[in-house]
């Protein structure tokens, strides 16, 4: 059963439990009227939102990924999609004796920051928008159901529609090395993530009976001009950074430049934010592959396409 089946995530999650070589029906949520049919997937309507939609959709199933979420600005939304939604789905699934349930929530929960590498035990979340806020509330029902909860950094390719973009109205604004470029932050390639979600769903092996919270993006950090330098590389951004500009100096101009990135969101992507996530890895008993910087090619004319249009 998959919720989120057409977003970012879901939707490649879905595209590679389509290519198991399984026996098994894969259930997808859908809000609005489903797209193509995908071999061994089966589609049913409900909303997040909607608690009694919700009514009926895990029956049968063994295993819940729970993988949608909204993050726009409308607080009362995120209310009832991230935090009422996903506790309904879960006593929905706990109603029907589902006995898997793994959901999707974000790094975001943790705040401003800045972290270096710390594992979830070492951080305590303080959510700073009405997004992270009602996605760590989410995060409440799933662990009192003993499911378990992954924690992703940002998330790059086809179908991001707010990591690069935000970074390439950032780079418009401040066209600049900033402050060092030596910022670090925890990223992971879409296809990546989707790997990891669906071996951890499907494995027999050490992850199998795993609950609580997990980090759930490539172990090794991606530092802030390595990753302008290859969106430069693959014309994602219209030049590679030159001058090395003082963090005063970027902040000066990202508030004289008009965009749609606010400085709390900047420094997101400019600062350090990341966070150790090799236990993911292992308990799923598969590699993390290259790391993210490698997949920006596949995507790259996505990105140019969207430039850095703000998230709608």
């Amino acid at each position: 059963m998959v919720t989120g089946a057409t977003g970012f995530v879901g939707s490649a999650v879905l595209c590679r439990l389509a290519g198991q070589d399984q026996r098994a029906t894969v259930r997808a949520v859908s809000r609005t009227r489903p797209p193509a049919a995908l071999p061994g997937v089966r589609w049913v309507e409900a909303d997040l939102a909607d608690g009694p939609s919700l009514r009926g959709v895990c029956d049968g199933a063994d295993v819940l990924l729970s993988l949608a979420s909204y993050v726009g600005p409308d607080a009362d939304r995120c209310t009832a999609v991230n935090a009422a939604g996903t506790a309904a789905l879960v006593a929905e699934a706990r109603r029907v004796g589902v006995g898997r349930i793994i959901h999707l929530s974000t790094c975001a929960v943790y705040g401003p920051g800045p972290h270096r590498g710390q594992d979830v035990a070492e951080l305590t979340p303080a959510p700073v928008s009405a997004a992270s806020g009602s996605r760590l509330a989410g995060e409440v029902s799933v662990l009192d159901a003993g499911g378990l909860v992954l924690r992703a950094g940002l998330v790059l390719g086809r179908g991001d529609r707010w990591a690069v973009p935000a970074l390439v109205d950032a780079f418009r604004r401040v066209p600049a090395v900033w402050d060092g470029g030596e910022g670090r932050a925890s990223f992971v390639d879409v296809d990546d993530l989707a790997r990891l979600i669906v071996a951890l769903a499907l494995g027999d092996g050490a992850g199998a009976g795993v609950t609580g919270v997990l980090h759930a993006h490539h172990p090794e950090p991606v530092r802030n001009r390595d990753l302008m330098d290859a969106l430069a590389e693959h014309r994602v951004l219209s030049a590679r950074p030159a001058a090395d500009w003082s963090w005063r100096r970027c902040l000066d101009s990202l508030a004289a430049t008009p965009g749609w990135v606010s400085e709390r969101q900047f420094t997101l992507l400019a600062g350090d934010h990341w966070y150790r996530a090799d236990a993911a890895w292992e308990l799923a008993g598969i590699a993390p592959g290259p790391g993210p910087l490698s997949r920006i090619g596949p995507a790259a004319r996505w990105y140019r396409e969207r430039g850095g249009v703000a998230p709608g």
